[in-house]
């Protein structure tokens, strides 16, 4: 992807309530609101085209989402109105000269289950994932470039349903092999417990390494903010990014964490001073420390 320019604009001035979001030179455009503005984000006339809409909440605590499709995704959302009471907020997904057709939606309803089922961040509400349906080559190209597009935007949304954290091994490599004299690899070890893992610090993310341990179960606190380094872990243990491997999990594949201490936490089974635990393998240097030299 190359650098682009993101528009949101806040229909009614505020950060939580109903926004569109455009790309400059794309034909794309969605339609963002809560399920508190729906009477007024389906007056609006981009709620009458033909398009994809996406539903986000939670179940029992799990995040989750809904993939639909529909030639007037008005009525499609009202109906779902009367009969899914799970749903927050939603996502419209559609073209600003409403020139996408029938055909179009349901390649991009069924390639948007498809990713997201593979990226396992939330539960899809879907019970099939439906066949692509049957488009030209070039058609098919086209709407894997809109894809391409909308996995950039919605994550700017905060809508993180599509992406996935987990590295491929070929991309893991390439950048690996690129950093290697730019930044250390970083090392845990909790010698007590026979755990030593590895990560490295890419594109603004803390990737731990394909073939690290972490503990086998969570033995730390439950309270607070601790709590969601738990759901983390369970999360990865339930998309088949950590294994179980003797006495330990292990990391099947590389992830990328959001901080040192989210990387830390699930290799210990338990809140981490990230920073502070995570130590450069060249120099003994730990993260923070690394950190302050490379501000300098």
């Amino acid at each position: 992807m190359q650098p682009t320019t993101l528009e949101l604009f806040f229909i009614d001035g505020k950060p939580d309530g109903m926004l569109t979001a455009e790309v400059f030179g794309w034909t794309g455009h969605l339609l963002m609101a809560p399920r508190l503005r729906l009477a007024d984000a389906l007056k609006r006339q981009e709620a009458k085209f033909t398009g994809v809409y996406v539903l986000l909440g939670e179940v029992d605590g799990e995040p989750t989402a809904y993939v639909g499709e529909g030639e007037n995704v008005a009525n499609r959302i009202k109906s779902h109105d009367a009969h899914k009471d799970w749903w927050s907020q939603f996502v419209l997904i559609t073209s600003a000269a409403n020139n996408l057709h029938k055909a179009h939606v349901q390649y991009l309803e069924s390639r948007l289950i498809q990713i997201g089922l593979s990226a396992a961040n939330t539960k899809l509400e879907n019970g099939t994932n439906p066949a692509l349906p049957s488009l030209t080559e070039s058609a098919r190209a086209n709407m894997e470039s809109f894809i391409a597009q909308l996995l950039m935007i919605l994550p700017a949304l905060r809508v993180d349903t599509f992406t996935s954290k987990a590295k491929s091994e070929t991309a893991e490599e390439h950048k690996l092999v690129q950093m290697a004299t730019v930044v250390p690899v970083f090392e845990l070890n909790l010698k007590k417990d026979a755990i030593q893992a590895t990560a490295v610090f890419e594109d603004g993310e803390f990737v731990v390494q394909k073939g690290s341990m972490a503990r086998a179960q969570w033995v730390g606190d439950l309270t607070g903010k601790k709590s969601s380094y738990k759901k983390l872990f369970d999360s990865l243990i339930d998309q088949g990014v950590l294994m179980p491997d003797g006495k330990h999990n292990i990391f099947v594949k590389s992830y990328a964490f959001s901080s040192t201490s989210a990387a830390g936490a699930v290799c210990s089974g338990r809140s981490t001073n990230g920073p502070a635990s995570w130590r450069a393998k060249e120099t003994g240097q730990t993260y923070k420390e690394w950190e302050a030299q490379s501000l300098e």
